[in-house]
């Protein structure tokens, strides 16, 4: 998607009014979005700018870059913003912050939501990120331990769990490693399922039910939200339960997410955008992990899939759609 579709398609956002602090009319700096998905999902950023003043085509310029979840192409979108020297990047995940870091050690990077990034190797420490690539966490330690665990209180005999991620995306390997620790003390196996691109899901999807998973946990992937009706609709056709990582996909029609917002993240990405345009060096600007995750539960789904979910898990549930 290039920047004039991406423009056009958030026009009614980026065209309001400045609120009543807005910084003077003065330099317009060109902002860089390294994304994986194109679309509304970038709404909260684009608020978060206007909030603090900045409007496209009167103190900004957005240059937007999606792969759409082929993250093969990366590095090239990479290399096409730093030669229109941004003055900022902002990358939603792990993939795009090294394909971003790879590219340019002096232009700003702003994470918007990595999944690991002092084990990642993208920061030296969460207080003290040095380099040029400071943002936002979406994990926090043993989340996807708390997914299985729901998952279990959702369905208490479930001895299987198929467990789908994308190996190219780095956060997921730390978020497996949380899981498989989880199953032991839960004693629920765990089945391993990887899906690189769309086209693999066909296998993936029998290979579950060759296995008689008896429910599913899908960790967050940009590939894998393009695809979350496609996800939803197999889990609810072959009846199974699902803990995503990701609320859009309880949205779609999915049974369960258990989250924190990657929206919150999204417009907290802005004023990391701010500080830096102000002066601020990114490798001071401590990351932020999540304080706050959201359970959110489709009651409709779980009535079409036979199940009855817990009254202490509702009473939990920060959001059920019904």
């Amino acid at each position: 998607m290039n920047r004039r579709a991406f423009v056009t398609g958030l026009g009614a956002v980026l065209a309001a009014p400045l609120a009543a602090e807005a910084q003077q009319a003065g330099k317009v700096y060109r902002i860089g979005i390294l994304a994986n998905v194109s679309g509304d999902i970038w709404g909260p950023f684009i608020e978060g700018l206007r909030d603090l003043g900045y409007v496209e085509g009167q103190n900004i310029t957005i240059e937007f870059r999606s792969s759409e979840a082929k993250y093969e192409r990366l590095p090239d979108l990479a290399a096409e913003l730093v030669r229109l020297k941004v003055d900022v990047i902002v990358a939603p995940a792990d993939e795009n912050v090294v394909v971003a870091k790879q590219a340019t050690r002096t232009i700003p990077i702003v994470m918007a939501g990595s999944g690991d990034p002092v084990g990642g190797g993208l920061v030296a420490s969460l207080a003290q990120p040095g380099g040029n690539v400071t943002g936002l966490s979406l994990s926090a330690p043993e989340l996807a331990g708390k997914q299985l665990q729901l998952l279990k209180e959702t369905v208490p005999r479930v001895s299987r769990v198929a467990v789908l991620l994308n190996p190219t995306n780095r956060a997921g390997h730390s978020l497996l490693g949380e899981a498989k620790v989880a199953a032991q003390s839960l004693r629920v196996q765990l089945q391993i399922l990887e899906a690189r691109r769309p086209d693999e899901f066909q296998s993936v999807f029998a290979a579950m039910a060759r296995e008689r998973a008896g429910a599913l946990l899908v960790f967050p992937d940009g590939m894998f939200l393009l695809q979350r009706t496609r996800i939803t609709d197999f889990a609810a056709k072959s009846s199974l339960p699902a803990m995503y990582g990701r609320r859009e996909f309880v949205d779609a029609g999915g049974l369960m997410s258990y989250a924190s917002s990657l929206g919150y993240n999204l417009r907290r990405a802005a004023a990391y955008v701010d500080k830096i345009l102000k002066g601020a060096k990114p490798g001071d600007l401590p990351i932020e992990q999540p304080t706050k995750f959201e359970l959110v539960i489709n009651l409709k789904t779980a009535k079409a899939l036979g199940l009855t979910i817990p009254p202490s898990l509702l009473a939990r549930a920060d959001q059920v759609i019904e």
